[in-house]
């Protein structure tokens, strides 16, 4: 929203009458709950959970605006962000917090979830928060496996007695904003293990391991998650949802946009901005953008991203209905001083942008 106001006061300076509609759009990463509470006008709430490595955290989670309906962004419980470098370990990092966030919205009276998986610092396949929510993950002698997705390989079965059992009055849907299987070369381990600290001896052991735990997943639960797109998600948790809350995993820009209502601004529209803090070649795997894009086609809006800069291949963009891009910083400047200077850098982008449609023929009331 942050963005979107800054954006708003450099379009003000060229249209001050327009009628704007600010609507905040995530993709299933960073600021998906920011999103979906601000637009709702629902409250954000917090709670003292397992961090990835163990230790607490003070992660939030969001009620939204209609009462009904709780927000888990598991990167607040279970994210990147809360390891250090040093200390990266996908072998034993866990989304036992997630869980834990999921069993506070329920005895808050929520039994409708989106939970949004970007973020991960885990490799898990969502074993933590199973455990969190009561399912027990045993080894061959009858003992609960430790943390992490390495402990996996040891995984002899799986049960469910002492799982939540308000989980059975819940839906759950999944924004993810990638489509990575749990297992192979494209899989979980594979294409994000490296980010979280995996060497290649560790991604092939984590690789196994999900191949196991979605072979006895689909034993002892008869669900098949090994080859489902988005199962990958977040270090296998797009799994782990399906497998054991009977979640559906959904394109996170459309869950998002579906939420915040975003056809029906459209609707009234004659030109829509969007944008991202890069864009690149990325940015058309159903990226927020995109995702926005998409929907003001249907329209035949046009549709102008404006970007804190601009990567290898942000071209492509231009083939998903964006029709033009604008970078915020036009001068050379330190990443710093960008980031110092965000909200004057974008309201100026957006003027530029503007300044132009406007030379072109844009209606001043639009």
């Amino acid at each position: 929203m942050e963005a979107a106001r800054a954006m708003e006061a450099g379009l003000r300076r060229v249209l001050p009458d327009a009628e704007v509609a600010l609507v905040p759009v995530a993709d299933g990463g960073d600021g998906t709950l920011e999103a979906l509470v601000e637009s709702s006008g629902g409250s954000v709430r917090t709670a003292t959970v397992t961090g990835p490595l163990g230790e607490p955290v003070e992660a939030a989670w969001g009620a939204m605006g209609d009462g009904l309906t709780a927000v888990v962004e598991m990167a607040r419980a279970s994210g990147l962000v809360l390891v250090p470098r040093d200390r990266l370990d996908p072998r034993r990092a866990t989304t036992y917090g997630t869980g834990e966030l999921v069993r506070h919205a329920l005895d808050a009276g929520f039994r409708r979830f989106i939970v949004a998986i970007g973020g991960s610092a885990t490799n898990d396949g969502g074993a933590g928060m199973a455990k969190a929510l009561g399912a027990r993950l045993l080894d061959s002698d009858g003992k609960g496996l430790p943390e992490g997705g390495a402990a996996l390989a040891r995984l002899e079965r799986i049960d469910l007695s002492g799982l939540d059992p308000r989980l059975r009055e819940c839906t759950v849907e999944v924004a993810t904003d990638v489509s990575n299987p749990l297992c192979s070369p494209t899989g979980a381990s594979a294409v994000y293990g490296p980010q979280k600290g995996a060497t290649p001896q560790m991604v092939a052991e984590l690789d196994a391991a999900l191949a196991h735990y979605a072979e006895v997943l689909r034993r002892d639960l008869g669900v098949d998650v090994a080859d489902v797109p988005g199962a990958g998600a977040a270090g296998g948790l797009g799994a782990g949802l399906m497998a054991f809350l009977g979640a559906k995993l959904r394109s996170g820009v459309d869950v998002v946009c579906d939420a915040v209502g975003l056809d029906r601004h459209l609707e009234s529209a004659s030109l829509v901005l969007t944008g991202e803090g890069r864009l690149d070649g990325q940015t058309v795997f159903n990226k927020a953008p995109i995702g926005v894009a998409r929907r003001a086609k249907a329209r035949g809006l046009p549709v102008i991203a404006v970007a804190g800069s601009l990567g290898p291949g942000y071209e492509a963009v231009f083939q998903h209905g964006i029709d033009g891009v604008e970078a915020a910083v036009s001068a050379p400047m330190t990443l710093e001083e960008a980031l110092a200077n965000t909200p004057a850098l974008l309201a100026a982008a957006t003027e530029r942008v503007l300044r132009m449609m406007v030379g072109r023929g844009l209606d001043a009331a639009g």
